[in-house]
């Protein structure tokens, strides 16, 4: 869910943030908690829980916008009602050609003390051209 909304929100926010090319996961990271959150949800997530690697992470929202006044009925118990936010990642990231995988790690709806966010990298996604457009 989202994922066709970060397809199309991706060009908004390259037009609008003035961002250029991010070198690596690192910096892409500063950039969707800096720039990006901040700009459509008001607030700076942290970054944390980097692997060894350096490809994966964790975004911390002490507070989550999409979650004020929301309460999950009982039969709705395993609803990830922020899901949204990972499709929006995700179709944002794959228009930059960046595959990745994003799931919620911990959610306050559920109990938890703050909302994570896990994102890793996948691959790059390289352009295929027709045959002959090189």
């Amino acid at each position: 869910m989202g994922y066709n909304i970060g397809v199309r929100l991706i060009e908004d926010f390259l037009a609008r943030s003035n961002v250029g090319r991010c070198h690596d996961f690192r910096e892409t990271a500063d950039v969707i908690a800096k720039v990006a959150f901040k700009m459509y949800l008001g607030i700076t997530p942290t970054i944390t829980n980097w692997s060894p690697a350096g490809d994966e992470f964790s975004l911390i929202l002490e507070n989550n916008p999409l979650v004020d006044f929301v309460e999950l009925p009982d039969n709705h118990s395993n609803l990830i009602y922020s899901n949204m936010l990972c499709g929006v990642l995700r179709g944002a990231l794959e228009m930059v050609q960046m595959a990745v995988d994003i799931k919620f790690a911990q959610d306050t709806l559920k109990g938890d003390s703050v909302t994570e966010i896990r994102m890793k990298f996948i691959r790059r996604i390289e352009d295929n051209l027709p045959a002959g457009e090189e």
